[in-house]
């Protein structure tokens, strides 16, 4: 007993009778059944609101050796935000959480043109009871862009100007194709309009008015009064704000519209459309090649 005082004695020995008595209560069913599975049915508690008192306990109060499963729990509706409810809470309860369906689908872009917005919604299965989870969001929002706004009456193509050059400089659009970053981008989106050759077409004009200036130059020969013309539309000069077509081709056969040689300032005058062709160029006035390029 040497080095031990009565008081540390007594310690132990009132540990080890509560240790006891925890296990002789286990062994031999002393203590409530309800008690130690921590049942809010069987301990018949149900309590609103926040209730300390509306406690399980799931181990003697006086045992020494607690694993988290001897904690008690609690079948008070607080319960269910600290996270300590009986198992069985929320069915002797009558707890029930909101239940909604899946997301429908997203409803069309509130925005023809430019910037809009789309949402989706779902609906409310079951709505919550006795303190269970609130439903979730039942509608969604997301950003979407209108594109209709591209496609124009062919009337607007009247007013267009088509910007010209000599058809031996389309070369010179393939000179970068090397190191320009469009080679690259040609080659991922072949798809695209704005990178596909098949794409490209032709259009013959018939010159029904050339200013002074066009005759003066003779690699404008073709811009005179009467002379059939053939420019190639490719796919550099696609516009997508015109449905993937050249400004100022004329927009259907018949029709006058206004041209302007870039290469020379002052060769302007105007033109009547005769057919459009695909974009091998295949009609007479095409060949051996177009006679110029849309810019």
């Amino acid at each position: 007993m040497k080095g031990l005082n009565y008081k540390s004695i007594m310690t132990r020995v009132s540990n080890s009778f509560v240790v006891s008595s925890l296990m002789l209560g286990l062994v031999f069913g002393i203590f409530p059944e309800n008690t130690l599975a921590g049942s809010c049915r069987e301990a018949n508690l149900c309590c609103p609101g926040r209730d300390s008192a509306c406690v399980v306990q799931k181990a003697s109060p006086n045992a020494i050796i607690e694993v988290p499963s001897d904690q008690p729990c609690y079948c008070d509706h607080a319960c269910l935000k600290l996270g300590d409810c009986c198992h069985d809470f929320k069915e002797a309860c009558g707890v029930v959480d909101c239940a909604v369906s899946a997301w429908g689908p997203w409803s069309t872009c509130d925005s023809e043109c430019g910037p809009g917005a789309q949402t989706r919604s779902r609906l409310v299965e079951r709505a919550a009871e006795n303190g269970g989870k609130h439903c979730p969001q039942l509608v969604q929002h997301r950003g979407c862009q209108g594109t209709k706004c591209h496609r124009r009456n062919p009337k607007s193509a009247l007013k267009e100007v088509a910007l010209l050059l000599p058809a031996e400089l389309s070369e010179t659009r393939h000179v970068n194709d090397s190191n320009d970053i469009r080679s690259n981008l040609r080659l991922r989106y072949r798809d695209d309009p704005e990178h596909d050759p098949s794409k490209e077409y032709c259009v013959t004009f018939t010159v029904t008015k050339a200013s002074k200036a066009c005759y003066k130059e003779t690699g404008l020969a073709a811009l005179t009064e009467g002379a059939h013309v053939c420019v190639r539309c490719q796919t550099q000069a696609l516009r997508f704000v015109l449905d993937w077509r050249c400004e100022g081709d004329g927009g259907a056969e018949a029709m006058i519209t206004r041209w302007s040689m870039l290469s020379s300032a002052h060769c302007h005058g105007k033109w009547l459309r005769t057919s459009k062709t695909g974009p091998e160029c295949d009609a007479s006035a095409c060949q051996p090649q177009p006679h110029f390029i849309f810019v």
